[in-house]
């Protein structure tokens, strides 16, 4: 009795060692495939040196305007930075002052207008060498008075030498001044207030400063002035204007 006891034991202890070891084996087996069979899920990312995704129609979309909004701004940008420049630019000519003359060169003046009026004009140099002027000329001659600008750039236009002269020039110097106008047509002379030399030899754009009325380079100046190359009106009048000359 005792020993078949024991055996039926042995035999019971056999199988169930035996079981679990069974389900050991197929677990793990089962679960393998079950991973191995996960396609079905949704899709992991895509894996190096695979095929790219397909972009869709929005996509392209959004990047078409993304890049229009680019160049957008880029030429926004360019647009600014070039006014901004501009803006520089005519602040800086502006903020200027006008050419001027000097001693012992002549300087030259551009972008003259030449138009008629019977108002006041502010000239940017002093005496004018040209602009804006009256309709009606200077007669070409000495004046021991001081004249209106806008009936002397006209005379300018016409191709005068205009001399004039602070009021206290000594009297000599006036005197050969006015002999200069006297002996040559289309030169006039005439005393200004305010001047910047003691003397200042005019024509249409172009000016000179003299220390002296008694300087060589003056006569000079108005031989190479005096409806000279530089002349508005070539062969235009400088009588039958207004005023009459000393």
């Amino acid at each position: 009795m005792s020993k078949r006891s024991t055996g039926r034991g042995a035999t019971g202890q056999g199988k169930e060692a035996a079981g679990p070891a069974k389900a050991t084996g197929g677990g793990p087996g089962k679960g393998a495939r079950g991973a191995g069979t996960s396609g079905k899920g949704p899709a992991g990312p895509t894996k190096p040196g695979g095929p790219p995704r397909k972009v869709t129609g929005s996509a392209r979309k959004a990047a078409a305007r993304r890049r229009r909004e680019q160049r957008r701004r880029a030429v926004v940008a360019v647009v600014v930075a070039a006014a901004v420049v501009v803006g520089v630019v005519v602040a800086v000519v502006s903020t200027r002052k006008p050419a001027a003359a000097g001693y012992d060169r002549v300087t030259t003046f551009g972008g003259l207008s030449r138009n008629h009026t019977t108002a006041a004009v502010r000239y940017a140099q002093t005496p004018p060498v040209g602009g804006d002027h009256n309709p009606v000329w200077q007669n070409c001659g000495y004046y021991d008075q001081p004249l209106r600008n806008e009936n002397a750039v006209h005379s300018l236009e016409h191709g005068a030498v205009w001399i004039t002269y602070q009021p206290d020039l000594p009297k000599d110097q006036v005197d050969g001044l006015a002999a200069l106008a006297r002996g040559r047509t289309f030169v006039l002379v005439s005393p200004y207030k305010g001047l910047p030399a003691p003397v200042v030899a005019s024509a249409w754009g172009v000016q000179e400063w003299f220390h002296t009325a008694n300087d060589p380079a003056l006569n000079g100046f108005v031989a190479k002035y005096r409806r000279g190359p530089q002349t508005p009106e070539p062969g235009a009048t400088c009588t039958n204007g207004t005023g009459t000359p000393k």
